[in-house]
C-alpha cells in the first residue's frame, strides 16, 4: 500500500521516492541540515502585515502542501520549471495549487483552486529525463486575488489566509478526540510509523495537528483541498475526526480480512503437513494411495467411454483438475460428482433386438385392448425402421385423452414392442426450468435437469422416454419449462441440447419420445406443434366389458390372492359395475371397484367364512353399497324450459341440463351454474336471437323490459365453458318463452349465431358416447359434424338416431313438442 500511495503522489520510481521520503524525514527531526533559503526581508515583512504580494505559482496535479509540513513535488512541465527559477532567482516563496483536472497538461487560471500555499524550496535533485525533483516546506495558506502573468509561468497576486483564533474545553475536547482516532489508525495501518502519532501528540495548536495528520493520512485529494481552504481550525479539526473515523472503519474492516485469510492459510498449510505425514506413513506401511488410485480409475474411465472429441476435451480438463486439487478440498466433492454424471451417461448406441411387424402387432394386441390409431402408427413407425435403418427420423408422439384411458400403459407395450428400454418422467406440476435444464454448477448443490437424470438411469442413448402430463407443466418467476421442452423435442436442435450442469451438447436425436396429455387446450403453441397427436377416446361399453374380461378381473385376482379361488364374475355383473358404480371415459375407477369386490370376498375366505363362488349384479350391492350413478339420466318428462345438452369433459363427455324460467322482473338476464365467458356469450346470442324472433315463435306479445330471464345449468360446483351449448340454451329459453315442452328423449350440441345458424362443435365422438350411456335415443348435431362421425364406432351409431341441422328452426322443429 505504501509504494501505491507513493507511486499515485510523486509519478516517480520507488527508489527516488525512497530517497525523497528520507529528506522529509530529516527535514522534521532533531538537528537537521537541510537549510531552505533565506526570503527577502522585504517580503516577510509584507507576509507579516497580511499585505497582498505577486508569487510565482506552480500547478501540482495531485498534491496538497499543508502550512508548516515537508512535503516532495516533481517539476517537469516547461512553464512550472520556470516559475520555480524565478522564486528562487528572486528568493521569494512558491505558490502551490492543486489543478481541477489532474489530466490537464497546460492548466489556465480556471483550471486551478483558488487556494494554496505558498513554500520555500529545500533540496533540488535534476532527473535524467529533465524533470527535478524538490522538496518544498508549507508556509502559509493563500487565496488568489489575480493572475498578472500567464506567461513564460504563472504569477498572481495572492493575499495570506490567517488562521482564526479558537481555544477552550470543546478545542481541547476535539484535540484529544482527534489524538485518540490517529492513534487507532497508526495501530492498525503498517505504513504509518509510531514517531508519526508522537509528533502529533507534542502539537499544541489545533490547526497544526489537523494539517499533520491530513498531511500524513492519505485522504482523498479534494478533501485535502476542501481542509486546506478552512480557516477555522476548530472546524478543520470536526472534519479531520469524521474523515479519521472513516478511515478507521475501513482499517478495520481490511484487517478482520487479513486475519481471516492469515488464518485460512495456517489451516491449509496445516493440513498440508498432516496429509504429507499421512502419506509417509502409507508408503512406509505399504498402503496405496487411495486418491490417486481413484484418479487413475476415472482416468482410464475417461480413455474407455466413447465420448464425443468436445465431450471428451472436457472431462480431461476435469480430470486434471481433480489430480491437482488436494483430496480433503470442498471442490473435490462437486468435480467428483459432475465426473460421474459424465462417465455414467450413454453416449453411443448399443445393440438391440428389433421385433419383426408381426412380434411388435402381437405384443400391442396381447397388452392392449382396442386403441387402434395408436397401434397402426406405431406398426408403421416398426416398418419404415425395417425399410431405413438408423438413419430414419424419430417421431415425437402425444397421446391426448381422458384419464384411465391406457396412454401411460400403451407406452410400456410400445417400448417392449420396439425393443427399447422404457424411461418416463412425470411432468405434472413442475414450474422451474432448471428442473429440464439443469442449475449451473456455479450453485451449492447443483444437478442436472430431469432429461439427463432419466438418461443416466435409463443407460441408454435411445430409450423410449414418456414425458406424462406435459399439459400440466407450469409457469413462474423462475422460468418456463415449456419453453426449455422446445429444445428437447425439436429434431433439428436435439442433437445438441444444452444441460446447464453438464455444458456440454448430448445428443437426444435417437430418443423415441412419447407425451401423454387430457387435452391439449393447455399446450403452448409453439410445444403441441412439434408434436403428432393421437387421440385415446373414451371407451365404449362393449370395449370396458372386453377390457375388464381380459386384462382387469386377472389381474385384479392375483393381486387379492384368488388366482386359484373358482369365483366368477359374469358379463351381467362387469355391466352393473361399468352402469351403476362407475361413470368415467377410461377404465380406472372400474378397476377400482373390481378389487374393492375381490378384497371383500378375499377377507371372507382368510376368516374361513361360507365364501361365494358367483358374484351376480344384485350381489353388488352388498359389497359396494348402493349405485352411484343411474344409467339412465334422461328427463323423466317432456318440460317446458328443459333442454338437453352433451359437453365435452376431461373425463370423456356428459349430459348437460339447461334450465330456464321466466318471472316478473326488469329486463334482467341471469346467469348461473359457473358459466365461463364464452358459455355466457352463447346465452346472451340465444336470447337475441329469441328476442329477434319472437313473432315466429307466439311470444311477441311479452315485454322483455318486464321480465327477468333465468337461465341456470345445473351442478353448479362444476365450472363450464364453451359455446358447444348455444342450441341448447336457445331451445331451453325459445321453450320458456312460447310455453312448449321440449322433448326429453333429444339431447342437442351445436354453436349458435345470431342469425341462427348452427355451428360445428368438437369432441362429437365423447359427446356420442355420452349420449348411449344417459339412455338418450335422439341427438342433434351441426350438420358440417357429419364428417367427423368417421371417428365413432358403428356401435354407438346403432342406438341413437342422429339429426344433422344447420339452422336453428330446424333444431327447434325437432325438440319441441307441438
Amino acid at each position: 500500500m505504501n509504494a501505491m500511495r507513493r507511486k499515485r503522489m510523486l509519478q516517480y520510481n520507488d527508489d527516488l521516492a525512497d530517497a525523497l521520503f528520507s529528506w522529509a524525514e530529516d527535514l522534521v527531526s532533531p538537528g537537521n541540515n537541510l537549510n531552505f533559503k533565506e526570503i527577502t526581508e522585504d517580503a516577510w515583512q509584507a507576509y507579516a502585515k497580511g499585505a497582498v504580494i505577486e508569487l510565482p505559482v506552480l500547478p501540482a496535479r495531485e498534491s496538497v502542501v499543508f502550512p508548516q509540513l515537508v512535503v516532495p513535488l516533481l517539476v517537469g512541465r516547461e512553464r512550472s520549471l520556470r516559475a520555480v527559477a524565478a522564486a528562487e532567482e528572486d528568493n521569494i516563496p512558491l505558490l502551490v495549487l492543486l489543478q481541477k483536472d489532474p489530466d490537464n497538461e497546460d492548466p489556465g487560471p480556471g483550471d486551478l483552486h483558488p487556494v494554496g500555499t505558498s513554500i520555500t524550496i529545500g533540496r533540488r535533485l535534476h532527473m535524467p529525463d529533465g524533470n527535478i525533483s524538490l522538496l518544498g516546506q508549507g508556509q502559509r495558506r493563500m487565496r488568489i486575488v489575480e493572475f498578472t502573468q500567464l506567461s513564460p509561468y504563472l504569477k498572481a497576486v495572492v493575499v495570506p489566509l490567517l488562521d482564526q483564533e479558537v481555544s477552550g474545553i470543546a478545542v481541547d475536547a476535539l484535540m484529544r478526540t482527534v489524538l485518540t482516532l490517529f492513534h487507532r489508525c497508526v495501530q492498525l495501518d503498517e505504513d504509518l510509523p509510531d514517531d508519526v502519532y508522537i509528533a502529533a501528540m507534542n502539537v499544541e495548536q489545533p490547526g497544526w495537528l489537523a494539517d499533520l495528520i491530513a498531511h500524513v493520512m492519505y485522504f482523498p485529494i479534494e478533501e485535502r483541498q476542501t481542509l486546506l481552504e478552512i480557516t477555522d481550525p476548530a472546524l478543520r479539526l470536526q472534519q479531520v475526526s469524521e474523515m479519521l473515523s472513516r478511515e478507521l472503519q475501513v482499517l478495520e474492516l481490511e484487517n478482520q480480512i487479513q486475519e481471516k485469510v492469515h488464518s485460512e492459510m495456517d489451516k491449509s498449510q496445516r493440513e498440508y503437513f498432516l496429509r504429507e505425514q499421512l502419506r509417509a506413513i502409507r508408503t512406509e506401511l505399504g498402503d496405496s494411495d487411495e486418491p490417486a488410485s481413484e484418479i487413475e480409475r476415472l482416468r482410464q474411465r475417461v480413455v474407455e467411454t466413447p465420448f464425443p472429441p468436445a465431450v471428451r476435451q472436457q472431462a480431461e480438463r476435469e480430470l486434471r483438475h481433480l489430480a491437482a486439487m488436494p483430496p480433503m478440498a470442498p471442490e473435490v466433492a462437486i468435480l467428483r460428482t459432475y465426473l460421474d454424471y459424465l462417465l455414467d451417461l450413454p453416449w453411443a448406441l448399443g445393440e438391440r433386438k428389433h421385433p419383426t411387424l408381426r412380434e411388435a402387432a402381437r405384443i400391442l394386441d396381447r397388452e392392449h385392448y382396442g386403441l387402434k390409431k395408436a397401434k397402426e402408427r406405431i406398426l408403421e413407425h416398426i416398418a419404415v425402421r425395417q425399410l431405413v435403418g438408423e438413419k430414419m427420423n424419430m417421431p415425437i408422439l402425444c397421446f391426448v385423452g381422458p384419464p384411465g384411458t391406457g396412454k401411460t400403459s400403451m407406452g410400456r407395450s410400445i417400448a417392449m414392442a420396439t425393443g427399447r428400454k422404457f424411461a418416463r418422467v412425470s411432468l405434472g406440476g413442475t414450474r422451474d426450468e432448471a428442473e429440464i435444464r439443469g442449475h449451473r454448477r456455479t450453485y451449492v448443490g447443483a444437478l442436472p435437469g430431469r432429461i439427463i437424470k432419466t438418461m443416466r438411469t435409463a443407460g441408454v442413448l435411445d430409450p423410449l422416454f414418456m414425458l406424462d402430463e406435459i399439459d400440466k407443466l407450469g409457469a413462474d418467476f423462475r422460468g418456463d419449462p415449456s419453453s426449455a421442452m422446445l429444445e428437447v423435442l425439436d429434431r433439428e436442435q436435439n442433437h445438441l441440447f444444452s444441460d446447464h450442469y453438464l455444458d456440454v451438447p448430448y445428443d437426444l436425436s435417437h430418443v423415441f419420445f412419447i407425451m401423454t396429455a387430457n387435452s391439449t387446450y393447455d399446450i403452448p403453441p409453439a410445444l403441441l406443434d412439434r408434436m403428432e397427436i393421437i387421440e385415446f377416446p373414451g371407451y365404449m361399453e362393449t370395449e370396458k366389458l372386453e377390457i375388464a374380461r381380459r386384462f382387469l378381473l386377472p389381474r385384479q385376482r392375483v393381486a387379492n390372492g384368488l388366482g386359484d379361488y373358482p369365483l366368477r364374475f359374469p358379463d351381467g355383473t362387469i355391466l352393473r359395475l361399468i352402469r351403476g358404480y362407475t361413470y368415467e371415459a377410461g377404465v380406472r375407477n372400474l378397476e377400482r371397484n373390481i378389487a374393492n369386490t375381490l378384497r371383500k370376498v378375499a377377507r371372507q375366505l382368510a376368516e374361513g367364512h361360507k365364501t361365494p363362488r358367483l358374484i351376480t349384479p344384485t350381489s353388488l350391492e352388498r359389497y359396494l353399497g348402493p349405485p352411484l350413478y343411474l344409467f339412465n339420466k334422461r328427463n323423466e318428462r317432456d318440460e317446458i324450459g328443459l333442454a338437453t345438452g352433451v359437453a365435452w369433459t376431461e373425463g370423456g363427455g356428459d349430459v348437460m341440463p339447461v334450465e330456464v324460467i321466466i318471472m316478473q322482473g326488469k329486463g334482467t338476464l341471469l346467469l348461473t351454474g359457473q358459466m365461463g365467458d364464452v358459455m355466457q356469450e352463447s346465452a346472451q346470442a340465444a336470447l337475441s336471437y329469441a328476442r329477434a324472433h319472437a313473432k315466429d315463435y307466439g311470444f311477441a306479445d311479452i315485454n322483455f323490459n318486464d321480465v327477468d330471464i333465468h337461465i341456470h345449468v345445473p351442478e353448479g360446483g362444476v365450472p363450464k365453458d364453451g359455446p358447444s351449448a348455444g342450441v341448447t340454451m336457445a331451445t331451453a329459453l325459445i321453450s320458456a318463452l312460447s310455453g312448449r315442452a321440449v322433448r326429453r328423449d333429444v339431447c342437442m350440441t351445436g354453436e349458435i349465431t345470431l342469425r341462427g345458424r348452427v355451428l360445428p362443435v368438437g369432441g362429437l365422438r365423447e359427446k356420442l358416447l355420452a349420449t348411449q350411456r344417459a339412455g338418450i335415443s335422439e341427438m342433434i348435431l351441426p350438420q358440417r359434424n357429419e364428417k367427423d362421425l368417421v371417428n365413432v364406432p358403428k356401435q354407438v351409431l346403432k342406438h341413437i338416431h342422429l339429426h344433422k341441422v344447420s339452422y336453428v328452426e330446424q333444431v327447434l322443429a325437432l325438440a319441441l313438442v307441438d
